[in-house]
C-alpha cells in the first residue's frame, strides 16, 4: 500500500491529463457507459439517446469557481483530494442550499453529494488557498446538448433572493 503521496492540483492536471472546463475548473472524462437509453425511453427534455451512465474528473483550484449551470441529468459528486468544496444549488422552486463535500465529516461534509436534474449549481473550494479533486457520476449520462451555463442577468430576475450567491458565482 502506498502512503505519503501527496500530489497538488498541478500535478493532478497533468497525470490526469485534464483540460478547462466551461464552467470553470478543470476535467478529464472517465467512464461512459457502452449502452444507450433511447430517446422515446427518456424524458422530453433529453434530445435525444444518451448513455446509461458517465463520470468525470473534476478539480477546482481556490480563486476558481464552477459557475452556475445546469443539466438535464442528476448529478452524484464524489470527494477524492484537497480540501472541502461548497456546491451551492438553487431548486427550480427557488429553495437554495449549500452542499459540502469533503472529509471533514464532523462538521456537516460528506464524501458524497447529489444535485438534482434541472437545479441550478455552482461550486468553490472552501480554502482560498487550496484545491479539491472530484468526481461527478451523470445519469441519464451528461451530454453537453444538456448543459447550460446560467446568464447572470436572467438568473437575478428569476431569483432576486440568491442575489449575492449569484453575483460571487456567474461569470
Amino acid at each position: 500500500m502506498e502512503t505519503g503521496v501527496s500530489y497538488s492540483a498541478a500535478d493532478y492536471i497533468g497525470l490526469l491529463q485534464m483540460q478547462t472546463h466551461p464552467e470553470g475548473g478543470y476535467y478529464v472524462p472517465t467512464y461512459r457507459s457502452t449502452e444507450q437509453v433511447p430517446a422515446a425511453a427518456l424524458p422530453p427534455r433529453f434530445g435525444g439517446d444518451r448513455s446509461f451512465s458517465t463520470g468525470i474528473y473534476f478539480l477546482l483550484e481556490g480563486g476558481d469557481f464552477s459557475s452556475f449551470h445546469r443539466i438535464a441529468s442528476d448529478e452524484l459528486w464524489h470527494f477524492y483530494d484537497g480540501c472541502g468544496l461548497e456546491i451551492f444549488v438553487i431548486h427550480p422552486d427557488g429553495r437554495g442550499v449549500v452542499l459540502r463535500l469533503g472529509r471533514d465529516l464532523a462538521n456537516g461534509f460528506a464524501f458524497q453529494q447529489w444535485v438534482p436534474a434541472g437545479s441550478w449549481f455552482a461550486a468553490r473550494v472552501t480554502d482560498p488557498a487550496g484545491f479539491a479533486l472530484v468526481g461527478c457520476t451523470v445519469a441519464p449520462g451528461f451530454d453537453f446538448a444538456d448543459f447550460e451555463l446560467a446568464r447572470k442577468e436572467e438568473l437575478l430576475l428569476q431569483f432576486p433572493q440568491h442575489r449575492n450567491w449569484i453575483g460571487e458565482l456567474c461569470r
